[in-house]
């Protein structure tokens, strides 16, 4: 096994339970630099919730944010933007906003919601993001939005999903990223076609490419990588996927993972 980039998603993965990067995690990320490694974040977060990640981290590389819908340099140049259809997006607004679930909209980096209510606030907490309240979502959006979330803290997706499948899923990626958060895309928008195209513009080959992941939108990622690692938390059908388990992000699995493997080389990542 050998890489030369890493793709890293952020929550339940790279991040602890207080969505912060341990020490183990940074210094074994450190260290990873140094050996040359080419380091991104895979994310399903606002670009502007995952810049301040990757610059604690010392990023260079252009990040992939909205679950693979943008990929933007940290100084803000968009290198890939595949919105959802305008149409398709009102209509999908539209059925869940019937069915009483919140909704964030993401346009242009910002979030929309329509109303602010302990679902917008749960959010914010996560990403810490200002959110604006436009009243009816479906009609407001007049643009393609990067990103459509659909929110509920009980998580009973199973027939929104089977429902937006049936009328979408031919024009649309929707995915689960947490438990909690139903992730709607352009089909074109996912993290594994965002990091083949990366990939393809750093010319580093697919098998050199790894790639670490806890939930459903990270699946086709850990498929696409030469190396796909999954943490012990993640969901069965993730582990499946992925070629190696690490430990928890609650255990550092990054940093376990990142030691295993220059262990292996005969290098060593302590300071």
């Amino acid at each position: 096994m050998s890489f030369k980039l890493l793709a890293l998603d952020l929550d339940d993965t790279l991040l602890n339970g207080e969505f912060r990067i341990s020490e183990e995690n940074l210094l074994a990320i450190r260290c990873a630099a140094r050996q040359g490694v080419l380091i991104t974040l895979a994310t399903g977060r606002m670009f502007r919730s995952a810049l301040p990640f990757a610059r604690e981290l010392g990023i260079a590389l252009p990040l992939i944010t909205y679950h693979g819908a943008l990929i933007r340099t940290s100084g803000g140049e968009t290198l890939c933007h595949q919105p959802v259809p305008l149409e398709a997006a009102r209509q999908v607004a539209a059925v869940c906003l019937r069915h009483g679930f919140h909704v964030n909209a993401y346009l242009d980096d910002e979030l929309f919601v329509a109303e602010e209510n302990e679902l917008s606030r749960y959010y914010q907490n996560i990403a810490g993001v200002r959110v604006t309240a436009v009243g009816d979502l479906a009609a407001f959006l007049a643009v393609p939005p990067t990103k459509l979330t659909v929110i509920s803290r009980n998580g009973r997706f199973d027939e929104l999903k089977d429902e937006l499948n049936m009328h979408f899923g031919s024009r649309l990626s929707i995915t689960i990223s947490r438990p909690d958060f139903l992730e709607i895309t352009d089909r074109l928008a996912t993290k594994g076609q965002a990091l083949k195209y990366l990939a393809e513009l750093l010319q580093v080959p697919r098998e050199q490419v790894a790639a670490v992941g806890d939930s459903q939108n990270d699946i086709d990622m850990l498929l696409y990588a030469g190396t796909g690692v999954a943490v012990a938390n993640a969901r069965q059908e993730v582990k499946a996927a992925a070629d190696l388990v690490t430990a928890s992000n609650l255990e550092h699995g990054v940093a376990v993972f990142l030691r295993r493997y220059f262990d292996d080389k005969g290098a060593s990542c302590d300071e």
